[in-house]
């Protein structure tokens, strides 16, 4: 079983559609002992970081995070649940984030002819053999929608990156600790793919 952390946030139902799509069992929860007991474990999300941040806290979502992180199930943050693992966003100065994972998100920078937020279709540079693009073509296709992106701290947790104004790390895995900052629910085939490889982890380990 599936689980996605319920935090108010949007963004949920798409998630738990394309999963259904895929045959896997799904729940969307806040409960501790439901999310704790699922196999492995989503935290999607559109919205703002702050907001989102005080949500998880006010839940004891956070709480729930880290355990879950520390169990070694397998956990996948999408959006702005890929920002909310990391340490600072410059959309919300003075917020904490998890800090799961080691890096900052910063606004993309103005560039003549490119509209923010980033809305749309980029392809992905792949790199450092990503379990969630497994079967998964260099420059492939992926949607994303987001005014802010990722800089990692270590390119070696970096498994895909796209350009838009700069490079953005578009995708990390560290451990049992995978993020998108696309969306692969909204990325046609190759998103479902990259759900699917992330769903098969700890079938294929047993």
């Amino acid at each position: 079983m599936i689980g996605i952390i319920d935090y108010d946030a949007g963004n949920l139902k798409s998630v738990e559609k394309a999963l259904n799509f895929l045959g896997e069992e799904v729940v969307v929860s806040r409960d501790a002992k439901i999310l704790l007991g699922a196999d492995k474990v989503i935290l999607p999300g559109v919205g703002a970081f702050g907001d989102a941040m005080s949500n998880l806290r006010k839940f004891e979502l956070d709480k729930v995070i880290y355990e879950i992180v520390e169990s070694n199930k397998p956990f996948l943050g999408i959006c702005l649940g890929l920002q909310l693992l990391f340490e600072r966003s410059d959309e919300s100065t003075g917020e904490e984030g998890l800090g799961v994972l080691k890096g900052e998100i910063l606004r993309i920078p103005e560039q003549a002819g490119l509209k923010i937020p980033h809305i749309g279709w980029n392809s992905l540079t792949l790199m450092n053999q990503g379990k969630l693009f497994k079967g998964i073509e260099n420059e492939s296709y992926v949607y994303f929608v987001h005014s802010y992106y990722l800089k990692a701290m270590d390119d070696r947790i970096v498994t895909a990156t796209t350009e838009y104004s700069t490079t953005i790390h578009a995708s990390v895995e560290q451990e049992n600790v995978f993020a998108c900052q696309f969306h692969p629910e909204k990325s046609s085939k190759i998103g479902l793919k990259i759900l699917e490889n992330f769903a098969k982890l700890n079938k294929e380990e047993k």
